[in-house]
């Protein structure tokens, strides 16, 4: 594994970013991150002992995200991508000056995205209960352009499916069919995939939108941001990366993030370790 020291500046460009989700939906992040940035080294942290996000209270999103960055911050990174929807709205007002390096939101980079490609103003969002009630794509995107209407439909079943494999059962195109229609009716032309489990489930929502609602993966703006970012403090990685400098952590099963995982990124299970939170929000290293 590559530990570094933050206050050695002279291997900053080699320093891993670092994604954290609750689950295996950042890996659609991972997944942008790989085709922009491919000589990048990669710290990956799966907090599936604590999945969903979408469900639990505002403080304790926060809390998690703070143990989070802490064990993140720890092992030496020079940004960090909230890999998660749900932690970009609750959680990144909170933290996001609290580190001395970058930390990317999911939010601005979707919100922008949003308005810049919807010709009649209206934008549907599909996202966690935690990140619906936040209203905090609502926001970014009113402060971009006030005369843009949001629909908004919490879709709290999404995650338990992908999670659980279940990614084009006849179940989960069902549900899929209850969360759109209502948006569709509306006549958005534009929808935001404000989850990042939801890309995994990209067919299965094209077959019910049609070809002509835009899909925004704010995911794709994020990694573009995170690029801006790191070519402007020059520290960009010039080296070639490989799948051995991808590092991933998970707090429930290494089995099963492994299982579920694969069927969406090229995991080699040598590289993913299990870890154990404290009582004290500290995060170890088991293996």
């Amino acid at each position: 594994m590559f530990l570094h020291n933050l206050t050695d500046q002279t291997n900053e460009a080699k320093f891993p970013i670092a994604l954290f989700d609750s689950g295996v939906g950042g890996l659609s992040v991972l997944k942008e991150l790989g085709k922009n940035l491919p000589n990048e080294n990669v710290l990956y942290f799966a907090d599936t002992l604590r999945i969903p996000y979408g469900s639990r209270k505002p403080e304790e999103i926060v809390r998690f995200n703070k143990e989070i960055l802490q064990f993140l911050t720890s092992l030496g990174t020079k940004m960090v991508i909230m890999a998660c929807g749900t932690s970009s709205a609750i959680a990144y007002p909170i933290v996001k000056d609290l580190y001395k390096i970058p930390i990317i939101s999911l939010i601005e980079p979707g919100a922008k995205f949003a308005v810049a490609v919807t010709k009649n103003k209206k934008v549907g969002l599909i996202a966690t209960s935690a990140t619906v009630n936040s209203g905090a794509y609502e926001r970014a995107i009113k402060k971009i352009d006030k005369d843009v209407k949001i629909f908004s439909n919490a879709c709290p079943l999404f995650v338990p499916l992908i999670e659980g494999g279940f990614i084009e059962t006849e179940e989960t195109k069902n549900v899929a069919k209850e969360y759109l229609l209502p948006l569709i009716k509306e006549g958005i032309d534009t929808l935001i995939l404000g989850c990042t489990h939801y890309p995994h489930l990209i067919k299965v929502l094209r077959e019910i939108t049609g070809v002509k609602v835009k899909f925004v993966n704010p995911a794709e703006e994020a990694v573009l941001q995170a690029k801006n970012i790191l070519a402007d403090k020059k520290i960009l990685n010039p080296q070639k990366s490989n799948l051995s400098n991808y590092q991933f952590f998970v707090s429930g099963s290494k089995n099963k993030f492994y299982e579920i995982g694969s069927k969406f990124a090229n995991l080699d299970p040598k590289n993913i370790k299990k870890v154990r939170i404290l009582k004290s929000g500290k995060i170890e290293i088991e293996d």
